[in-house]
Formats: structure tokens, C-alpha cells, sequence
């Protein structure tokens, strides 16, 4: 398919067991892409190929397929719901121009949703909004929509009404047309029938019908006077209005069935098809220079224009290396040769294949518009620019969040050492948020995560795809140092031994700096430190911070500022410079009042009315602060921040004190100054673990 007004790139996310993975299964079979639904709770869904996602019914990794309606072309990625796995939806989100937020008819706005929608905000991509699930216990359609313009702060323009809910949901009324579509019973998405709309529903459809035209014809100045004179616009100008509306994000089409059931389903790709932009109705992508600095140049979405792609996902299988890539301007062929402007190489493209999940189909091109994998990059990583050689351009980078959590490991095999180091590397590049050091002093892997499911699934990945058994420790929290007060200090390095000596004084001051990680600034005037030196002094410190004076954990939110200083016209040099600053940071930060930090989660809790006490009691004890309550049909949900370290092992206890139906998710949010007695107890513990490696 050419045309690329036809084509839809689309993501599908969600809170966990929201149905997303139910939906695109349905989305698949209804476009005659599977003839057999698979389903999540059997461990047969299509996008949920890993063992460990068939296991666990959840998705772990983004998943991308195509299909065809309504001759349209809709390149869909199934993305995951679980906090942990965010990366996946950020990243997909990134690449895509529309998507669909599916939200769960009893659940309503969960955690998840809110952390996603403000993903799908940060990367302004037009959404249509499905609330699932509305044959469940507690469903109500009308309390989601109300949750979605409280609790995410968005406007969602009410397309279709449910007929009936719960156990008597049959069906839903489209408010433009006026028709009631009413599935039987046979759970067959094609068996339903168009009527009228039920009496008892019609105030109710024309109220609702109403608000729906006058938020519409808002995108049209003509449209608006004529329907205030009495006029009502036409289906498809209204139509017009609605799409020029979503993809101005100034409200998101609102939409609702039973993706289970197969009751709503059709409603939801003609939505896409009618109100999701295509690629180039969406703004083009910016370019950067190698900085990070916006050049002024965009990639449009011209299959004649240079190329520019941007790879947004790696995947290792049976068959290699996989670079999921969008094609943002200009077109790839097979035996191509690309430039990699992240590491400035040159790839050849081996082969190009269209992704159904885990089957695939070869292409010999592909072209702006176009979500593809390409087999054979060997340099190629999450985020890297792929384009014309000979008009080198990149695109705006992923930033990826810090890991939280880490794990030590060991093969129990110490043979497997060797395969052990393979198999994390090819993790590493399918996943940018997980990352692995060798402690130095130990000779220990350290694995670093986004908390202990992401962890424990990556151990899982390890054992049964690439073989390795390996031996955990405990699991260890992320801290940071920090400094309290200001100091004023001077330092001078000398030393005189036989020939050329070293000399570098500097006089500075450290001070705290709330959120800036790290400043550095030179006040020094009249040539006494030379200015050809100041970047060996910001380097100096900037090296020392790596390690605080406490526990040796990172020192972070600290601005040095080179006050004045001497140098000797022979000795002077830019190595004693950054030793005299390395030295300076040793004897200084100790008198600036330093302080351990600690990773702080957001903790939302679900539990039923009567384990509220229990579930907030126990919070408590782990030094959480509790921020709401909020009452729903089925339970409560508890927000609270909390310590990381208080919340290993918290999904056991929560099951126990809840006979287990409580549910809960945790994001990081901030680091806090650690409480003394527990900063005293964690420095302790580090030197003691330091003194045992040793």
C-alpha cells in the first residue's frame, strides 16, 4: 500500500489487565490477520510470545503486528501495563502517531494509566480512549469517563453509549448515527445486528449527542455560527471536526465494549481509521545536532526526502538481532548501507522483515511511514538515528530513566562465565533501562533494574532462553550522598621531586544545589588559575562524585564554584589541576554536612473496604506517607509515597493481610534524606559488605 494518507501507526496501552492484549487479539482476528483468538488467561495470546509473559498473562515486552481495515494499512504494537516494563510503552509511544488507551470498565483510571497517559502527553500523540471490560462485576461506564477528566485532566469526547452492564451488557449506541449495534450471545464479533435506539435510552443518547456535536464544531468557525443559528451540521463535517480536534489533542474520542466478548470492537478500528492521524498529519520529527541542540531542520514524512529512521527497540531470537525501526522520511532497501549517527559507523542493511509478534515476512524495501525490523545491525542500539550517508542528520533521543534496584549475580556454573557475559549483553541492548556493572573491588556482576519483578523476569530471561543458572544476593537500593551546607575551602597541590614539579592551588567554595545533579562554574578573574585549566578542575570533581564519603554511594545535587587560586608558570599542568580538585573533594565534603539519600516510590494500593486499616497500618511501619483514599465500587485504592528499601517482598505481605485480592503498583519518584538511624544502619552494612569482599 502507497497511499500513505491510508496508513495508521498505533499503540495500544494500558494498566495492567486493562485488556489490551484481549483487544488486539480481537483487533487481529476481526481484520482476519489470525483466524483463532488466542487468549491471555490460557497463555495462547498472539503478542504475548515469551514463556514468561504466557506464564504470568501479563506483557513484557512490546509487541508489533499489521493488519488491514477498511483499506486502511494499521501497524499496531501491543505494549505492556506492568510499571516495571514503562520503558516499553515510552519507547513505543516515541515512534507511533495515534494510539488507544484502553481503560478497565470496574478498575477505571489505575496507576498504570496515569503514568502512560503522561507518556502519550510528553510525546503528543493523538489517542482514542476504549473502556473495556463492561460485562465485569462493578462496571460503569460513566464514572471511567468522569475519572478520565478528574484523574488524568483530559476531555473525553463521548462517542457511544453501553447498552445495558455488567451480566446485561449487550451492545452500544453510536451517538452520530443514532443506531443501537447488539451483539448475541454467540461471543462471534461479526454476529450483531443494527437497530433503533432502545426508548428508554433515547434522552439520554440525545443529551449526550448534543454535547458531543457542540464540542465538535468548536474546530470549525463556520460550523459553530451555522449550528447556533439551529443548523446542524452534516455526519461528515461533524466527522471532520472530531478528527482535527484529536489530532490537536484538545480531546480524545471515547469509545466502550467487551474486548472478551467481542462486543464493541468494530466501533474502535473505524475511530482509528476516521480519527487517528496518519504519519503525516502528525508533526514532523526534530532534528539534532550531535549536542542534543535542535538544528531547525525536521524529517518529514517524504519517501523522496533524505533518510532518516530511528530505531526504537532491539530484539534477539532465534535469528538474530532484530532493530525494530520507524521509517520517518525518505526509503530503506535490502544491501543498503546506512550511517549510524550515535556511533558514527556505517551499517549494511541485511534484510528487512514485517513483524507479526514473532512470525515475520520478508520485504525488499520499506519506505517513510513504515514500521519494520531489520536483520544485521551489528552496532545499532535503542535510539540511534539510521540515514543517508551522504546527508547525515539525528533525530530527537530517547532519555531513559535510572535503574533503582540492583542485584548481585553469579553463574553457579563457573564454567558458564563466558556465555553469562553474552547472554546479558544481548539484554542490555533489548532493554536500555537494565544495566549491569562489575563491581571492582569484589569482581561481582551487579544487575540494575526497575524494580523486583523487572529483575526477577530478566533472571528468569537468563535461565531459560540463554541457559545460564545463575546465584542471586539480596536485593540492594540505589542511594545517593548528598551535601547540607555551604563551604568555603582552599587546597594546594605540590610536589618537587628531581626536575619538573606539580603546582595547582585552587580556593572554592561547595554548596547544595537542589535538582542540579552536578554545576561547576569558574569566578576566577586576573589570570591566577589560567583559563585553559578550569575544565581540569570541574573534571577532577566532577570524577570524585562518583564515589560519596559516607558509604561510597554516587554524590549528586552539588554545584563547585573556582573562586581564585595560583599556578607556577613550570609546574602547572591540567593533571595536578584535577588532582588538586580530586584531593580538595575529599577534604571538603566531609565538613559540608553530608547526607545519605533514598529512592522514594509511589505506592498505589488496591484493597477491599475491610483490609483498609490493616493495608495503611502496615504502610506506616514501612515509612510511608499516605497521600489519599479514594473509595471505588469493588475496594479502595490507598496512594502513598514510600521507601524503596521498606518494600521488598511487599506483594506477599499485601496478599496475606488482603486473603488475597489486594494489588498494588510502585513507580519511582524522588530521592529523600534518609532518617539518621537508618542512614546509620546503611553505612554500617556497606563497610561491612566492602570489608567482607575484601
Amino acid at each position: 500500500m502507497s497511499d500513505l494518507s491510508h496508513y495508521r501507526n498505533i499503540g495500544i496501552f494500558a494498566h495492567v489487565d486493562a485488556g489490551k492484549t484481549t483487544t488486539t487479539e480481537r483487533i487481529l482476528k476481526l481484520t482476519g490477520k489470525i483466524h483463532k483468538t488466542g487468549e491471555v488467561h490460557e497463555g495462547e495470546a498472539t503478542t504475548d510470545f515469551m514463556d514468561q509473559e504466557r506464564e504470568r498473562g501479563i506483557t513484557i515486552q512490546s509487541a508489533a503486528t499489521s493488519c488491514e481495515w477498511d483499506g486502511h494499512r494499521l501497524n499496531i504494537i501491543d505494549t505492556p501495563g506492568h510499571v516495571d516494563f514503562t520503558i516499553e510503552v515510552y519507547r513505543s509511544l516515541k515512534v507511533l502517531d495515534g494510539g488507544v488507551g484502553v481503560f478497565c470498565g470496574s478498575g477505571g483510571v489505575e496507576p498504570q494509566s496515569e503514568t502512560n497517559w503522561r507518556y502519550a502527553n510528553e510525546s503528543e500523540v493523538a489517542r482514542i480512549i476504549f473502556v473495556n471490560k463492561l460485562d465485569r462485576l462493578g462496571a460503569d461506564f460513566y464514572r471511567v469517563v468522569d475519572q478520565v477528566e478528574n484523574v488524568l485532566g483530559a476531555n473525553p469526547l463521548v462517542m457511544v453509549l453501553p447498552i445495558g452492564t455488567e451480566d446485561d451488557f449487550v451492545g452500544v449506541v453510536d451517538l452520530l448515527s443514532r443506531k443501537a449495534y447488539v451483539w448475541d450471545d454467540t461471543g462471534l464479533p461479526e454476529n450483531y445486528e443494527v437497530k433503533d435506539v432502545p426508548e428508554e435510552m433515547a434522552d439520554a443518547v440525545e443529551e449526550w449527542r448534543e454535547k458531543l456535536i457542540e464540542t465538535a464544531v468548536e474546530q470549525d468557525d463556520d460550523l459553530m455560527e451555522q449550528y447556533l443559528e439551529g443548523n446542524e451540521p452534516s455526519v461528515d463535517d461533524i466527522k471532520k471536526c472530531i478528527r482535527k480536534g484529536t489530532i490537536a489533542l484538545d480531546f480524545f474520542p471515547t469509545y466502550c465494549g467487551s474486548a472478551f466478548k467481542n462486543k464493541g470492537i468494530q466501533l474502535v478500528l473505524n475511530a482509528v481509521v476516521d480519527y487517528l492521524p496518519s504519519p503525516t498529519e502528525v508533526p514532523p520529527q526534530p532534528e539534532v545536532d550531535l549536542e542534543g541542540n535542535e538544528t531547525g531542520e525536521v524529517a518529514t514524512v517524504d519517501p523522496d526526502r533524505p533518510l532518516r529512521a530511528l530505531a526504537f527497540k532491539i530484539m534477539d531470537d532465534r535469528f538474530g538481532a532484530l532493530c525494530f525501526t520507524r521509517i520517518y522520511s525518505g526509503k530503506i532497501e535490502k544491501g543498503m548501507t546506512v550511517l549510524n549517527t550515535a556511533t558514527g559507523k556505517n551499517e549494511r542493511i541485511g534484510r528487512i522483515v514485517e513483524m507479526h509478534a514473532d512470525s515475520r515476512e520478508e520485504l525488499t524495501s520499506a519506505k517513510a511511514g513504515d514500521i519494520v525490523a531489520l536483520i544485521g545491525m551489528k552496532h545499532t542500539q535503542t535510539g540511534h538515528t539510521l540515514c543517508d550517508p551522504n546527508n547525515p542528520a539525528t533525530l530527537e533521543p530517547m532519555v531513559f530513566p535510572d535503574p533503582v534496584i540492583s542485584i548481585a549475580i553469579a553463574p553457579k556454573d563457573k564454567g558458564a562465565s563466558e556465555k553469562l557475559g553474552v547472554a546479558l549483553s544481548k539484554m542490555i541492548a533489548e532493554d536500555p533501562s537494565f544495566r549491569v556493572e562489575t563491581d571492582e573491588e569484589s569482581g561481582e556482576t551487579i544487575m540494575k533494574g526497575m524494580g523486583e519483578l523487572h529483575l526477577d523476569i530478566k533472571i528468569d530471561i537468563l535461565k531459560r532462553t540463554h541457559g545460564v543458572e545463575v546465584e542471586v544476593g539480596k536485593p540492594q537500593v540505589a542511594y545517593r550522598e548528598t551535601i547540607t551546607q555551604r563551604i568555603e575551602d582552599s587546597y594546594t597541590h605540590k610536589k618537587q621531586t628531581g626536575g619538573s614539579g606539580q603546582f595547582a592551588k585552587i580556593d572554592y567554595t561547595i554548596e547544595p544545589a537542589e535538582g542540579a545533579g552536578y554545576e561547576f562554574e569558574s569566578k576566577v578573574t586576573g589570570g591566577n588559575v589560567p583559563r585553559e585549566f578550569w575544565p581540569a578542575v570541574d573534571k577532577g570533581f566532577k570524577m570524585s562524585m562518583e564515589e560519596g564519603v559516607l558509604a561510597g554511594f554516587p554524590c549528586v545535587d552539588m554545584k563547585v564554584t573556582l573562586m581564585d587560586g595560583g599556578f607556577h608558570p613550570v609546574d602547572s599542568s591540567a593533571i595536578a589541576y584535577e588532582i588538586a580538585a580530586k584531593a580538595a573533594y575529599r577534604q571538603s565534603i566531609p565538613k559540608a554536612g553530608p547526607q545519605l539519600m533514598e529512592p522514594i516510590m509511589k505506592v498505589d494500593v488496591f484493597t477491599p473496604d475491610d483490609h483498609v486499616g490493616d493495608v495503611i497500618g502496615d504502610l506506616n511501619r514501612r515509612r510511608g506517607m499516605i497521600k489519599s483514599q479514594e473509595a471505588g465500587p469493588t475496594g479502595v485504592r490507598v496512594k502513598a509515597d514510600a521507601p524503596l528499601s521498606e518494600m521488598f517482598g511487599y506483594i506477599g505481605d499485601l496478599r496475606t493481610m488482603t486473603s488475597g485480592r489486594g494489588q498494588f503498583s510502585m513507580e519511582f519518584s524522588h530521592y529523600s534524606s534518609c532518617p539518621a538511624n537508618v542512614a546509620e544502619q546503611v553505612i554500617k552494612e556497606t563497610k561491612e559488605r566492602k570489608e567482607a569482599k575484601k
